[in-house]
């Protein structure tokens, strides 16, 4: 990552504070090779014991699915059944909007580049693009009101990106190459170049709604996952907010990157329990009780949401 994105006289005072979030320090960060091999003898020898559990089975684990081991189990064991919903189409269009302004040539309107994405994902005649085309004139129009407002937000408050900083879009990883248990990332953005061992590399996930945990253990899965895979851990982390600036930026330590393993290992055996070798989940209400398709007939849940709702009702008095 480059010490700077844009000339700061041409930024304003959001990008600016950006800017001093996410340049590089000074100081030259070097972890140690002998750190890094630790890791991967760990996960190796993790992974081999793991691997005599699986019964012939492979393992794909992402930022998701240690969401949902570490959530409530028995949502995450339910039937997959997802389905588009404005809320979850508006951050599918601002995130491609804003991949095609990073490497866009030249000046873009926010609305140019919603109309843009919109038009690349319906040709893609998967994911979104069956939702996409029931959608009339006026279903439509909002989805793109709400994406350009998002793309605006950015625009305003991240700085553009310095070629020389090698921006990249949807980079994904993987470690190991092959195997039963595979680790894979995919990050929104990821800035900086290598150089020997120093850590020079930002890794930026695009979020839309809420500031969650959750968000701050999925970057550091990312981390986790280039570490492993090329040998250098990355510099920093962050997590842009469209709905608010500044983001919220952590240095990669350690510490982090040794209890992150750790998280990542323990959700792996949760995994194999449940999935594998038919351990009973458990139930653990929380905010997504409010999506879950077993909420109506969970009685935890619908203890959760009804303290929720009387807690909302309470705030809104105050105000």
């Amino acid at each position: 990552m480059s010490d700077s994105s844009a000339p700061t006289s041409r930024l304003t005072p959001a990008q600016e504070s950006t800017l001093d979030l996410i340049r590089r320090t000074t100081e030259p960060l070097v972890f140690s090779a002998e750190l890094v091999a630790e890791l991967r003898e760990e996960a190796n020898e993790a992974f081999a014991h793991f691997g005599d559990r699986l019964d012939g089975n492979q393992v794909f684990v992402t930022k998701h699915t240690l969401a949902g081991v570490f959530g409530c189990e028995t949502q995450f064991l339910a039937p997959d059944e997802f389905e588009w919903t404005p809320s979850r189409a508006r951050g599918q269009v601002s995130h491609r909007a804003i991949q095609l302004l990073i490497n866009w040539r030249g000046e873009a309107a926010p609305a140019e580049l919603v109309d843009e994405a919109i038009a690349r994902l319906l040709n893609e005649e998967k994911g979104l693009s069956p939702w996409l085309e029931t959608l009339g004139q006026g279903d439509l129009a909002d989805l793109r009101a709400m994406c350009s407002d998002h793309v605006t937000k950015f625009m305003e408050c991240f700085p553009p990106l310095d070629p020389r900083s090698r921006p990249v879009t949807e980079s994904s990883t993987q470690w190991p190459v092959d195997g039963q248990i595979l680790l894979r990332g995919r990050a929104d953005l990821t800035m900086g170049k290598p150089f020997e061992r120093e850590s020079r590399k930002l890794i930026v996930d695009f979020k839309t709604g809420r500031v969650v945990p959750r968000h701050r253990e999925d970057l550091r899965f990312y981390a986790i996952v280039e570490t492993l895979y090329r040998q250098v851990p990355p510099l920093k982390l962050a997590s842009f907010y469209l709905d608010a600036a500044p983001p919220i930026v952590e240095d990669v330590t350690e510490n982090m990157l040794r209890s992150t393993l750790r998280r990542t290992l323990d959700g792996v055996h949760a995994l194999i329990e449940l999935r594998v070798e038919g351990r009973p989940p458990t139930k653990s209400p929380g905010a997504p009780c409010r999506w879950c398709p077993l909420a109506a007939d969970c009685s935890e849940g619908q203890t959760y949401l009804h303290r929720d709702d009387i807690a909302d009702a309470t705030d809104d008095e105050g105000l």
